[in-house]
């Protein structure tokens, strides 16, 4: 009896972390969709990776999430056309964009952090709010420190061009989280 126990244990911590790799790799996925769509700026272009980066945390945790954008970073760099415009290799990490894609991990890791602590839509929204601008920060830092060597340039092409899209894709985000923490509460009192 205890046998069959400890077997139904391993099977289904096997079937947990299928299924973590799998959402792992299916939200790297969707952050390398999502920079092929574009509107193309000069020098960083609006995408919807933000979108899904910010979906990563909210959806698989601070560890998975940030998982699943090193991910998405090593493919990349390893040669994976999935950067925008299929871009590829460590030219992206060093060209203009590159501040923003190192920080998707972290950004991703703060908002399955700041998750664990959810409690209503305006949380969510303050979190996500909250990474968005570390994200801006360290990218329009990269801009300015090994691109445009401009402080105000870099401000207004790294950071000011992208607020009514970026406050879309933030308020779109954080309602799918907010969803996700509503019937993720709505289960365990049925339990």
């Amino acid at each position: 009896m205890e046998h069959t126990h400890s077997s139904t244990l391993s099977i289904a911590k096997h079937n947990a972390t299928t299924l973590n790799i799998v959402f792992i790799v299916g939200f790297s996925l969707l952050t390398s969709i999502g920079a092929q769509i574009e509107i193309p700026t000069f020098p960083v272009p609006f995408t919807l990776q933000t979108f899904f980066v910010l979906l990563s945390g909210a959806v698989l945790g601070k560890r998975n999430g940030a998982l699943s954008q090193l991910l998405y970073i090593s493919l990349g760099i390893a040669g994976v056309p999935v950067f925008s415009g299929a871009g590829f290799g460590i030219a992206k990490i060093l060209g203009p964009t590159g501040g923003y894609l190192l920080a998707f991990p972290f950004i991703a890791f703060l908002v399955g952090y700041a998750m664990e602590r959810a409690q209503n839509f305006w949380w969510i929204f303050a979190s996500m709010f909250t990474s968005m601008l570390v994200l801006f920060f360290i990218g329009t830092f990269h801009l300015y420190t090994f691109y445009l060597h401009r402080f105000s340039e870099s401000v207004e092409k790294g950071f000011l061009l992208f607020s009514v899209w970026d406050m879309v894709k933030l308020f779109a985000a954080s309602s799918i989280a907010h969803q996700l923490v509503r019937r993720k509460k709505t289960s365990q009192q049925t339990l």
